[in-house]
């Protein structure tokens, strides 16, 4: 064995691989997380409707849409790594709470298994990032 030390993680550079499948799931979880929050922050009729059936108040739409669009936006610019904790964090509760209350009143397995699979790309985009980009 040799006595170099063995870099940290976070010195190690990304691959290019890596890299660029970091961009291309933080970018299709944003685009859906941004557009989602558009559409919640407009109350679109069919969004509304939605949250009816869930039993959800249509205000909460207008909370959710800001914090959807505020962690798109956080998880796109550089920088404030506590911030994007955060957002990882909130769109895990959102995409959780939509599953689960899809579940709840007996909606079809697409409108359940949907925001998990919206979720599994939040994940890869999490576990991609770049150091820079970690706490």
């Amino acid at each position: 064995m040799s006595n170099e030390a063995v870099p940290a993680v976070s010195q190690v550079p990304p691959s290019k691989a890596r890299t660029i499948g970091y961009w291309v799931a933080t970018a299709v979880f944003c685009f859906g997380m941004g557009v989602g929050g558009v559409f919640d922050l407009t109350h679109a009729p069919d969004v509304v409707a939605a949250m009816t059936h869930l039993g959800y108040p249509a205000y909460l739409l207008t909370i959710i849409g800001v914090a959807k669009i505020a962690a798109a936006i956080t998880l796109l610019v550089p920088g404030v790594p506590r911030l994007k904790e955060w957002a990882y964090a909130g769109s895990t509760f959102d995409l959780l709470g939509a599953s689960a209350s899809h579940f709840a009143v007996g909606d079809g397995a697409a409108d359940v298994i949907t925001p998990m699979i919206v979720l599994g790309i939040g994940v890869a985009s999490y576990v991609l990032r770049p150091p820079s980009r970690r706490l």
